[in-house]
């Protein structure tokens, strides 16, 4: 499994599957979650109020993932996954972590060969971008390794800024 990074906009990733950071009442938002909502247009709104309606009623739980159409992404598919608002007083890096393994599973059970993620929990939920990274790629890399079946031949962490990519690059670098 290769890791690939990109600066630039996930929106405009060819991918299998594109990763929202979703906010958990599924129905769009700022950030990575607008902009997908807004380039995808309304057939994921629509699957996301279903998926509301069906299992979801009380919004998706941080660290769990679901998927929807692309609508017209250049993907197949958007999982969505809702990462925890990072607190200083507590440790819930699990969360931020089950983003990454939960979205992997879903990916795997969708038969994703490619899969973009972005910088989960780093925008309006104030996660440290450093910290993010670490456990982003740690993350990615030990349920790959775990997963010998995977379907998912490269995740791409796709960046929207310079200092994030700059970040994302030491944390691989540093990385077991």
């Amino acid at each position: 499994m290769d890791i690939v990074l990109v600066e630039g906009d996930i929106t405009e990733q060819r991918v299998d599957a594109v990763v929202n950071a979703a906010n958990s009442s599924l129905l769009g938002g700022g950030g990575v979650d607008g902009a997908i909502h807004r380039r995808g247009g309304p057939a994921i709104l629509e699957e996301c109020r279903a998926l509301r309606a069906s299992r979801y009623a009380g919004g998706l739980p941080a660290g769990q993932a679901v998927e929807t159409t692309a609508g017209r992404l250049p993907a197949r598919w958007v999982i969505h996954t809702v990462g925890p608002v990072y607190s200083r007083g507590e440790d819930r890096s699990h969360l931020l972590a089950s983003c990454y393994r939960e979205s992997l599973a879903v990916a795997d059970r969708l038969g994703a060969a490619t899969v973009a993620f972005p910088a989960i929990s780093t925008g309006v939920y104030r996660w440290p971008m450093e910290d993010a990274a670490r456990i982003a790629l740690t993350t990615v890399r030990m349920t790959t390794a775990r997963q010998a079946a995977s379907t998912v031949r490269e995740v791409r962490f796709v960046l929207f800024s310079n200092a994030a990519y700059a970040a994302f690059e030491t944390a691989l670098a540093e990385s077991p």
